[in-house]
């Protein structure tokens, strides 16, 4: 195909055949090496479609997609709403937009604050115009591109996958993971958090504790490589933006717009996979029919309606699945589907700023939630919890919800992960804490 316009000015579709020393599926593993040789700004979206075979998610999942340099940056000020800024840069500049919400953006959106230090340096927000934006679907590879988009294609034909090497720190690297509570603090905040919901408080309160390590010198791109083939994700990303990293495993979806749809796609819901396919499946029906599981589930809906209602037109908010059990690698999960069609008179930021951030990561009530998370937490969550995507020339927009990840900060060796659940009035202390460890464990197995 030909040179066209768009956005990018250039844009460049080929097919792609397999030769005995080059397979199709070797070009995303060749376009991150040479991207991540290229530039400090680099993020990749990752469906994981051959490693999660049969996995179909309402909506779709994330595009295989690959943002590469810097065209300009979005230019935030503690003054100024940050949502109308990204709206009004791309009002004035309709093309893709990359970059992330960290949790603690929910400062500027409503009254409440973060005691923590931000031990990790990451921004509060970050959006980016890449230089490039290359698409792979199937044997198709497509490049759009403010530079000659065959020189691009030139360059990474020419790229060597890159080669892992060994992650180190000063010690054994899964023994110098630390845990900023004990299991008996854990145990003991779980307690106050229910006692809390006695009070009428809270109904449920999504309660994370964070692994972190220090002196720490990782291989990113390895470390990712070896999460993603250890637990496959549809809404997995690789981020570089300077020195900050994060290498994430996420399948939990935050919020889409889709032409004038927003879909939302909250996650409460976990229990292990099975040993024998006669394990798994009564393990599967054993989370769909858990009245418990289903109690968190429902209250998050309902609480993600009423963030769409904010934004939607009458009467259109819709729940598409409710209590839907998907297959994970290590774990069954319970995801609902809820849609709405937003109002023509919002701008698209609106509809994420009404909903940021994910009520799943939160509880109910979402504000008082917020509130507590501070009082119990040990430690600021920063992009955890937050959310990482795109924004297409035409305003539609992809999120995940930034969990299952690996934060790393190159210029001070530090490297943090966090989990978390739903705790209400009848959470059993212990097993809330080992399905953290459930969590946990994808991650500190790559360590």
């Amino acid at each position: 195909m030909g040179i066209t316009a768009s956005a990018f000015r250039h844009e460049r579709t080929i097919l792609l055949e397999s030769t005995g020393a080059e397979p199709v599926d070797s070009w995303p593993r060749k376009a991150l090496s040479w991207a991540i040789s290229q530039s400090d700004h680099v993020v990749y979206f990752n469906n994981n479609s051959a490693r999660l075979p049969g996995f179909s998610l309402p909506y779709e999942t994330f595009p295989h997609r690959l943002a590469v340099g810097v065209y300009q940056t979005v230019k935030f000020s503690p003054d100024a709403d940050p949502f109308d800024v990204l709206s009004r840069h791309h009002q004035q500049h309709p093309d893709f937009l990359v970059g992330y919400f960290g949790y603690d953006l929910k400062n500027r959106i409503e009254s409440l604050e973060s005691r923590h230090a931000n031990l990790l340096g990451f921004p509060e927000m970050y959006f980016f115009q890449p230089r490039h934006v290359i698409d792979f679907d199937d044997n198709r590879i497509t490049v759009r591109s403010w530079d000659d988009p065959d020189e691009v294609l030139s360059q990474i034909a020419a790229s060597q996958t890159h080669q892992p090497n060994p992650i180190s720190s000063g010690e054994s690297l899964r023994e110098a993971v630390r845990c900023r509570v004990t299991p008996e603090e854990y145990r003991q905040t779980v307690r106050r958090i229910q006692q809390d919901i006695i009070d009428g408080t809270v109904y449920e309160l999504n309660y994370c504790i964070e692994f972190f390590l220090e002196n720490a010198r990782l291989d990113p791109l390895s470390v990712y490589n070896q999460l993603t083939e250890r637990s496959p994700m549809p809404f997995s990303h690789f981020q570089r933006i300077g020195s900050h990293y994060v290498l994430g495993a996420s399948p939990e979806r935050f919020l889409k717009k889709t032409g004038d749809r927003l879909i939302s796609q909250p996650i409460k819901g976990t229990i292990r996979r099975g040993t024998t396919p006669a394990d798994d499946d009564r393990l599967r029906q054993q989370l769909r029919n858990s009245e418990k599981e289903q109690a968190e589930n429902l209250m998050i809906v309902d609480l993600v309606r009423n963030d769409l209602a904010r934004s939607a037109q009458t009467g259109s908010v819709r729940v598409d699945e409710l209590f839907g059990i998907y297959p994970f690698r290590q774990l069954f999960q319970m995801i609902s589907t809820v849609s709405a069609i937003q109002r023509a008179d919002l701008p698209f930021t609106t509809a994420i700023k009404n909903a940021f951030p994910m009520g799943s990561m939160t509880g109910a009530p979402k504000v008082r939630a917020m509130q507590l998370i501070d009082q119990y937490e040990a430690s600021r969550r920063g992009p955890y919890s937050g959310a990482a995507g795109f924004i297409t020339p035409e305003g539609d927009f992809d999120f995940n919800v930034v969990i299952r990840s690996i934060f790393y900060n190159s210029s001070t060796s530090r490297a943090s992960f966090s989990v978390g659940s739903a705790i209400t009035y009848d959470a059993d202390p212990q097993q809330e804490y080992d399905e953290c460890l459930l969590k946990a464990e994808a991650i500190l197995s790559v360590l």
